[in-house]
């Protein structure tokens, strides 16, 4: 018995071994990959390969990818190749290469290259994600729903939600206590999207667990396993990953958007209600295949142009609500961080915003927001500093010679642009940790390369809600500054560290502020 015993133990071993020689041998010529391409490269290690970091928990993506940054431009370098485990990718630093990958050259890198079920996983077929041919129909589609005229025409719904973040403030300058902006502005933003893309009143403001707010939150919420799903997504073959059924949106997220979305979209066709929002018009295109400039939801004529199914419908509104609420909220936050500590900022801007109102009987109109240009420059500046996505993401999908090179990508190469090493490049930004608006003079931004302050990306897959974004951030900004004196609280941790367990760039602890209200004549 003890013999048998000591042979299955041996055998046991003897496959632990055989795996681990073959797990070694294969991840050793999977390193090898871009070096045969002719792409300089780092120092890879098993099993991470160069993102032990990114892994670990102890980088977030965009500081992973921002000190390759560094290593190639320390190397004189014009790009390189890393590995994300054993899924190798190109990462362009030149902004002349990146501004062919974006733009000059598109055609070979149309997609993201995030995986989609739309089957499995409805809500992960949103324009964002979607590729090719889907992605091109859909963004024809969805361009007339962000023009500059349907922004002004949801202005006011931006306006009203103003009330209830002044209440909070109000309550808290009375009270003398400090408030966690992120929080706060999170809220703000939450209440304006609820709105403007389901037609509804979310009341986060008043209700910190107002359900939006909660499932909003949710999404940006990782752990390692969310982690470890982000990995496979790039490093698992589709086919793998549609077989297991494989999906990126949570349950209970998933459950709670759909219901959401169905229930809007029935209750409005139902009782022909017409709204001026974004639900409007993505119902106009589930019933009429188009966005029309009239109060109709459905259409009694034939028309040619394919209609949204409620799925796609419901991926789309679940995009522009994810993305319109954190990505301005996080740019509202690390402004005021940076106005809190840069108080001769603070009032420049500020006598720009009671300038320009003055013209306005001291109201909130969009002709006013638009010509506040110093305000441009703080938001500008502050993207630069913290872009929300510090990380983006493209696909090769057709063979690509680099240029002024012999080397040529091959079909499927993931590609990772490093946004945030851009932004933090001493070459383009002189002293890129001092908070400086005027870098966005027009005179600073003819002197500097393009495809050096990407944000919003660039290029035909440049974000579609750009516009809408930007509004969010200047109504949020215009109505704290008019209001009240920021200043940073001493609950706020200095220097600020990025949190590890965000999707989007965000501070470790929170940002936290006291809030002095202005009197009128101030």
């Amino acid at each position: 018995m003890d013999v048998l015993q000591k042979i299955n133990y041996l055998d046991v071993v003897g496959i632990v071994v055989a795996v681990s020689v073959i797990v070694i041998v294969y991840l050793k010529w999977k390193f090898s990959q871009l070096q045969k391409l002719g792409i300089p490269t780092l120092s890879p290690s098993i099993p991470f390969g160069d993102t032990k970091k990114l892994m670990l928990g102890q980088y977030t993506f965009g500081e992973q990818f921002a000190e390759f940054y560094k290593e190639f431009k320390c190397r004189g370098l014009k790009h390189g190749g890393v590995y994300l485990g054993a899924k190798p990718f190109y990462v362009p630093i030149d902004p002349e290469l990146i501004k062919c990958i974006m733009q000059k050259d598109f055609q070979h890198f149309v997609n993201h290259g995030f995986f989609i079920d739309e089957h499995h996983d409805p809500l992960s077929g949103h324009l964002f994600n979607l590729e090719d041919t889907k992605w091109k129909n859909m963004r024809i589609k969805l361009t007339p729903t962000f023009t500059s005229g349907k922004m002004k025409m949801m202005f006011q719904t931006l306006a009203d939600c103003t009330v209830g973040l002044k209440t909070v403030m109000d309550k808290s300058a009375v009270e003398h206590t400090p408030l966690d902006i992120k929080d706060i502005l999170g809220r703000f933003t939450t209440d304006i999207i609820g709105s403007v893309a389901f037609g509804l009143e979310c009341n986060s403001l008043k209700d910190p667990d107002a359900l939006f707010r909660k499932y909003g939150k949710r999404v940006f919420e990782i752990d390692t396993w969310e982690r470890l799903k982000f990995i496979m997504q790039f490093a698992f073959p589709r086919n793998l990953l549609k077989a297991i059924k494989f999906k990126m949106t949570k349950p209970e997220v998933e459950n709670f958007f759909m219901k959401a979305v169905r229930d809007t979209v029935a209750y409005r066709e139902k009782n022909n209600i017409s709204r001026k929002d974004f639900m409007h018009l993505l119902i106009q295109l589930k019933n009429r295949g188009t966005v029309v400039d009239d109060d109709k939801i459905t259409d009694e004529g034939k028309t040619e142009e394919k209609a949204l199914t409620m799925n796609e419908l419901a991926a789309q509104a679940f995009v522009f609500f994810l993305a319109g609420f954190e990505t301005s909220s996080t740019t509202m936050t690390f402004a005021l961080f940076e106005l809190a500590t840069n108080p001769e900022i603070q009032d420049k801007l500020r006598n720009e915003i009671s300038s320009v109102l003055t013209k306005y009987n001291d109201e909130l109109t969009y002709d006013g927001i638009m010509e506040m240009t110093y305000m441009d420059k703080v938001i500008n500046e502050t993207l630069r500093k913290y872009p929300p996505v510090p990380m983006l993401m493209r696909k090769c999908n057709k063979e690509y010679l680099i240029p002024n090179t012999s080397i040529i990508l091959p079909k499927n190469m993931d590609v990772g642009i490093p946004v945030l090493g851009l932004h933090k490049d001493n070459d383009y930004y002189p002293n890129p940790e001092v908070f400086d608006p005027e870098r966005f003079s027009d005179e600073q931004k003819s002197s500097r390369p393009a495809f050096t302050w990407l944000p919003f990306g660039e290029g035909p897959r440049v974000c579609i809600g750009l516009r809408f974004g930007m509004l969010q951030s200047k109504v949020g900004l215009t109505t704290l500054l008019k209001n009240y004196k920021i200043k940073l609280s001493s609950k706020t941790k200095t220097p600020l560290e990025l949190d590890k367990n965000s999707f989007v760039t965000t501070a470790e602890g929170g940002i936290w502020i006291d809030v002095e209200k202005l009197n009128k004549k101030n």
